[in-house]
């Protein structure tokens, strides 16, 4: 009995510490993951002074932040290519949206109420039960019913033009990225070292 019990208590503090760990925002780090669950920076070279740029955050990392990121990202590789200051030739924010459904652990809908009044619905034979009926959204005869969810997120691109020389001052798209490097490094969380 009492090893149950320690078993089931390591299995939710197991279960609390993964989900803690999913509910932090994306640091600033190289691109990790792929497709939709890429997040991170990456850059890429079109010309030796101009760079296609992107930032991409997990669910919970705000649009400010990714936009932030980008920009701190653009000025970072401004300085280490040696060039002063960047134009933002283009520049984009998408937020992207996948839908999930995840069966319920828990009992079968309300009966025959509503079954498949707004949503797809499917009909089967049974052997010895007859025609039966199932949707997504109430349940049916499997067990319970459908968790249906969305999750977003959202990425930043930039194509990144770099300058040598004083910003122009009529150039609402040139940042000067020492100061960017300077204004926004303070607020950019970086990954905790490995130990």
């Amino acid at each position: 009995m009492q090893i149950g019990r320690k078993a089931l208590i390591a299995a939710l503090t197991a279960g609390t510490l993964l989900v803690a760990g999913c509910a932090t925002e994306t640091t600033y780090r190289p691109a990790t993951g792929s497709g939709f669950y890429a997040t991170g920076y990456s850059d890429r070279q079109i010309e030796p002074n101009r760079f296609l740029v992107s930032f991409a955050g997990n669910t919970v990392t705000a649009r400010d932040t990714v936009e932030r990121y980008l920009l701190f990202r653009a000025a970072e590789l401004t300085l280490a290519n040696g060039y002063d200051y960047f134009v933002m030739a283009d520049r984009d924010t998408q937020l992207r949206s996948r839908t999930y459904s995840n069966p319920t652990a828990f009992g079968g809908g309300f009966g025959g109420f509503g079954g498949g009044l707004w949503g797809p619905m499917w009909r089967f034979h049974g052997a010895g039960f007859g025609w039966r009926s199932w949707d997504p959204f109430w349940g049916g005869p499997w067990g319970g019913g459908v968790d249906i969810r969305t999750v977003d997120r959202y990425e930043a691109t930039a194509e990144v033009v770099m300058r040598k020389g004083p910003i122009p001052r009529d150039n609402l798209r040139a940042f000067d990225a020492r100061a960017v490097v300077n204004s926004i490094g303070p607020t950019v969380v970086l990954p905790k070292p490995k130990r």
